[in-house]
């Protein structure tokens, strides 16, 4: 598999990006994400979303001239409108303005709607505990998903993610993660890399189990299952709450036949962390848990007791130093499709 650095990725996603008709701030906006996504080992939010994106600008699903309207505005809260522009770029001013409010109330709430795919939620609930905020955000998928209701084999619900993120010693404690056994993305970079996939993430379109990513793709399309396993049910559970505030309450709607696959409503949630509790002493507080959790008798076989967000710091440190491998299939996609749009990936 070729191996880039981080310049390097972002800048295949930048020329794509401008290639496919996206100005160079936004192109800039979108492509940091992506880069920052395969840094931190999240390459199904990566660059294998370009060709995805590219097909829904397309179409005409991803608008990369749209506006940005704020719809409501309260001290504490907005209703904001990404008309369909790239979702990085919109979840972006999202979090501009939810801080903005944070800092000014205590706590600052945004929903969004119509709104593109907005990449890996956590890279933005990441960037305001970064800035001192506590926070807790969740994307629906108003249109048609891939994932099953507890107990059924078709799919209808999203991927449905979840990510809370507090300070942490100058960085984050980040939990991001899927209310689905897995992101698609993870099942796309494994279909690319002809690689199979653990047992209980997807169902065949007959709703047997399957460790074929390709069984997800079809035809006829497969679907992922909740997470939970045995205890799927949780995992549903869940979901339905995220489709609850990330899309009902934005405005961004639940099963929808007009939209496709990788639209989201969004729900963003900050607390300005000094307002509610003195810096020394939260960070007290953080410091006696986490040295608490670190000093567990640990099982057989395990080295360390990670808290969330550690092993993505450290996959960013190490992918830095030694770059970013990307599957062959999927680099020979991207080399298609800048082809395709008149650019090239050559002298990165």
């Amino acid at each position: 598999m070729p191996t880039f650095t981080a310049d390097q990725i972002h800048a295949i996603a930048h020329r794509i990006l401008v290639a496919v008709g996206t100005s160079a701030e936004n192109a800039e906006v979108v492509a940091s994400e992506l880069r920052d996504a395969n840094l931190a080992g999240h390459d199904s939010h990566g660059v294998i979303r370009l060709p995805q994106y590219c097909e829904f600008v397309a179409d005409g699903f991803v608008k990369p001239d749209a506006g940005f309207e704020v719809v409501v505005d309260r001290p504490a809260f907005a209703v904001v409108d990404g008309q369909f522009h790239f979702g990085q770029v919109t979840a972006t001013k999202a979090l501009d303005i939810a801080r903005e409010k944070a800092r000014a109330m205590g706590t600052g709430t945004v929903f969004v709607r119509n709104c593109n795919h907005v990449g890996r939620l956590g890279s933005y609930a990441e960037k305001a505990a970064r800035d001192g905020f506590a926070a807790q955000m969740c994307v629906n998928a108003p249109g048609p998903g891939r994932v099953v209701p507890f107990g059924s084999k078709q799919g209808k619900m999203g991927t449905n993610p979840i990510s809370m993120a507090a300070p942490w010693n100058g960085d984050a404690m980040l939990l991001d993660m899927t209310s689905s056994a897995t992101a698609e993305g993870k099942v796309r970079v494994a279909h690319q890399a002809g690689k199979p996939i653990p047992e209980g993430w997807i169902l065949d379109a007959d709703g047997n189990p399957s460790t074929n990513p390709g069984d997800l793709y079809g035809p006829p399309l497969g679907s992922i299952l909740p997470l939970g396993g045995t205890m799927a049910h949780k995992g549903y559970g869940l979901s339905v709450m995220i489709d609850v505030f990330g899309g009902m309450l934005s405005g961004s709607g639940v099963c929808r036949k007009d939209l496709p696959r990788g639209a989201n409503g969004v729900w963003m949630y900050l607390v300005d962390v000094e307002q509610v509790l003195p810096k020394d002493e939260y960070d007290q507080w953080m410091k006696t848990y986490v040295d608490d959790m670190k000093s567990s008798e640990r099982l057989p076989g395990v080295d360390e007791i990670l808290l969330p967000g550690e092993i993505e710091r450290r996959r960013r440190a190490e992918r830095l130093a030694n770059g970013v491998e990307v599957a062959d299939g999927t680099w020979t996609l991207l080399g298609e499709l800048a082809a395709k749009l008149g650019t090239n990936l050559d002298n990165l």
